[in-house]
């Protein structure tokens, strides 16, 4: 038989993994090697050449996009209809298991699927039905807690608590919902792959059934399965089936999801006689980019080992751009844009990769400026995320109080026992009485209308916003920034949210103060008797207001590091290359293995450029308010020099690393602080640490203190209790 159209294409490293004799095999495909297609082929080699039937083989991913390109291009290659196959994401697979086998999952025939809204609306539910305060019990948190047991394979009565009074808590409410999707028929995402996996722990000759049907599994992006979906495919592949998977431990960066890098080295363990092939040659970036992504990833210790490189030229060296600062950052980058746009590249070609969210705002302003369009990959522009819009909404109500579309979106933000019951009956008065929604508030409390708990609640939020009305009427912008933000307790509020989502609203927050203190009123607005704080909110609303590019527009791309992988482009920014920041403070803080993800997160970064790559960090940069001195990423000193060409020169001597004192003010100053700058002291829950910053002034100043266990953290001096050490 002709097999030439399945091996024509492929260099020796790829026929070996295509061809590879019956049995277990791991393919470590480095970025741009061609793994999608060394998998296509290797299921197209089974079904033509072994003669494998197509029931016979199951091939899953993790994205619906991706399991639709292999459909489609298993298609092309086989000629053949691929409806048969058993091709989907793990979540898909499960869900197709689940219906056709409802009676042995104990489950209805009509059982529904509930949506991660749907899943935290139910738990809200639950939460109250058993008296909780949501305040302390937030849904949010019961959802990721109860979705990460799941993906450990773990119902309520496997974990183990100690009687400990947070954790037999979430377990109380994570059974709770148990008992009720049990009743209701009703089964969220992580349920559809624990529930399948015990479809066949507990149906052994269901079990064997597939066990003889799916003799091949094939497995896309491996590195990033959980403990759940390993376990699964153990349980599946059992003593005879035959597993094929292709992944990189370089390129794992979802641990926060739950993914297991350690899973790569375990199928070499659990399973017999694994052939592995290494697929080396890029096919996407110039030498010079890969011999230095692959100098940066060999300081990982936890890995197996391979070494890009490629076929095609060096290309240009990495240009390394030493900013003054993240204005100067911006610029640098907005410039280099220009000049691409300039020699007839598309915009497109062009992306900037930041580690964190907030990031994105300062280059979207000087994009705007230049008047280059741009798209925020897989988000939201600066100005238009939530806890923006929710900060924002409160410094205008402070400023304005009859300010209706303010009022209403915090009133119960955070949740303060205003329901939409109350605020339809004040919205309904306002619209009778023609007043706006602050003075019919006002008007009920004082004619006591309203129902105790509402009058209650309502008496505290007119307090709330007039007590910070009085406090802040000769703050600076940014203090005025920073005041909403504390007083209106929206930290707090976002504190119940998942981690990652929560430091992502946290950071975001803290570019709004940043941006608020760095703000100079325009010309144009200064001569038009614009106040700052008016010119500052217009400039929000019209930066938000400005649609940003859509999908097919050809467009500069924004995005974080972790939105970035599986894709390239030409021309790409590595931004924030600072210790702190990228790697984030708290994986340099960490001693287990999350510096080591921050690694393998730059090297996905680095390996997206094509042609050109940047790499910018910037000396000082802002940060709650103050300038602060910044250390190189560590990440940059571990690539090889000779691939890295400084456009700007670091100045030989360079002050050290310390956060400098704030610059604004509003009345403190140094002889104001109870401690000294690089004093040590001594915290209840913290332990031990060392000032290195204050900022704000009265019962607002905080402090910032390195603490030797807990890291570096902002806190309120009013409140903290620290000692002298």
């Amino acid at each position: 038989m002709d097999v030439s159209h399945l091996l024509d294409e492929l260099n020796e490293a790829q026929r070996d993994a295509v061809t590879a004799k019956d049995g277990h095999v791991l393919v470590l495909a480095g970025a741009g090697s061609g793994k999608t297609r060394v998998l296509i082929h290797r299921l197209a080699w089974l079904i033509q050449v072994d003669h494998v039937s197509p029931l016979g083989v199951l091939a899953v991913t993790f994205t619906n996009k991706a399991a639709g390109e292999m459909r489609e291009r298993a298609g092309n290659l086989l000629r053949v209809s691929t409806r048969p196959l058993w091709i989907g994401t793990f979540h898909g697979i499960a869900h197709r298991l689940l219906r056709m086998h409802w009676k042995e999952a104990g489950l209805p025939e009509e059982f529904q699927i509930l949506d991660s809204e749907d899943q935290q609306r139910l738990l809200r539910r639950i939460i109250r039905d058993e008296g909780m305060d949501e305040a302390h019990w937030p849904a949010r948190q019961a959802q990721w807690f109860i979705n990460a047991r799941k993906d450990e394979g773990e119902r309520p009565g496997h974990i183990e608590h100690l009687d400990h009074p947070v954790t037999s808590t979430w377990v109380h409410i994570y059974q709770r919902y148990q008992d009720y999707c049990s009743r209701g028929g009703l089964v969220d995402f992580a349920e559809l792959l624990l529930r399948a996996h015990e479809l066949w722990l507990e149906n052994p000759a269901l079990l064997d059934h597939y066990r003889k049907r799916l003799q091949h599994v094939l497995v896309d992006e491996f590195q990033d399965t959980n403990s759940i979906q390993y376990a699964w495919i153990r349980m599946l592949a059992g003593n005879t089936g035959r597993v094929f998977v292709v992944g990189d431990d370089d390129q794992s960066i979802y641990g926060w999801r739950g993914a297991k890098v350690e899973n790569v080295r375990l199928f070499v363990k659990d399973f017999p006689d694994v052939t592995t092939v290494r697929l080396e040659q890029n096919y996407r970036s110039t030498g010079n980019i890969l011999d230095a992504a692959n100098g940066l990833i060999a300081h990982n210790q936890s890995r197996m080992g391979k070494n890009l490189w490629t076929a095609g030229e060096s290309g240009k060296l990495i240009q390394l751009y030493t900013a003054f600062n993240e204005q100067d950052e911006a610029r640098f980058v907005v410039d280099q844009v220009q000049q691409w746009l300039d020699s007839g590249r598309r915009a497109d070609h062009g992306a900037i990769l930041y580690r964190t969210t907030a990031q994105s705002r300062l280059f979207e302003e000087y994009l705007l400026r230049a008047n280059i369009p741009y798209r925020v990959y897989g988000g939201q522009r600066f100005f238009e995320r939530t806890e923006v819009k929710d900060a924002l909404a409160y410094l205008r109500l402070v400023h304005n109080p009859n300010d209706d579309a303010a009022l209403e979106r915090v009133i119960n933000k955070p949740t303060r026992a205003i329901g939409e019951k109350t605020v339809s009956m004040l919205r309904l008065q306002a619209r009778e009485s023609g007043l706006t929604l602050w003075q019919t508030a006002n008007e009920c409390v004082s004619q006591g209308t309203l129902a105790a708990r509402a009058g209650t609640a309502v008496t505290a939020f007119i307090r709330l916003i007039e007590g910070m009305r009085e406090r802040m009427k000769d703050w600076t912008l940014g203090n005025q920034m920073q005041g909403v933000i504390d007083d209106s307790k929206l930290a707090s509020h976002y504190e119940k949210e998942p981690q990652e989502r929560m430091e992502t609203r946290f950071e975001n927050l803290r570019e709004l103060v940043n941006a608020a203190d760095a703000f100079i009123i325009p010309q144009e607005d200064a001569d038009a008797g614009m106040t700052e704080l008016q010119s500052f909110l217009s400039h929000a609303a019209l930066e938000a207001g400005e649609t940003q590019g859509e999908k097919w527009d050809d467009c500069v791309q924004l995005m974080t590091l972790h939105s970035a992988k599986g894709l390239e482009f030409p021309l790409v920014f590595l931004v924030g290359m600072e210790d702190g920041l990228f790697p984030h403070q708290r994986s340099v803080e960490d001693s287990g293995g999350r510096l080591e993800e921050e690694r393998r997160l730059c090297y996905v970064g680095m390996t997206r450029a094509r042609e050109q790559l940047y790499l910018c960090y910037a000396e000082t940069r802002r940060m709650f308010g103050s300038e602060n001195f910044c250390r190189p990423s560590r990440f940059i000193d571990e690539m090889p020099s000779e691939f890295l060409e400084e456009i700007r020169p670091r100045t030989a001597s360079r002050q050290p690393w310390v956060p400098a004192r704030p610059t604004r003010s509003a009345g403190l100053t140094q002889q104001d602080w109870p401690f000294r700058l690089g004093q040590a002291v001594l915290h209840k829950k913290f332990g031990e640490g060392t000032v290195m910053a204050f900022e704000g002034s009265g019962e607002h100043t905080r402090v910032h203190v390195n603490f030797h266990d807990a890291g570096a953290k902002w806190l309120v001096l009013a409140y903290a209790n620290l000692k002298a050490n």
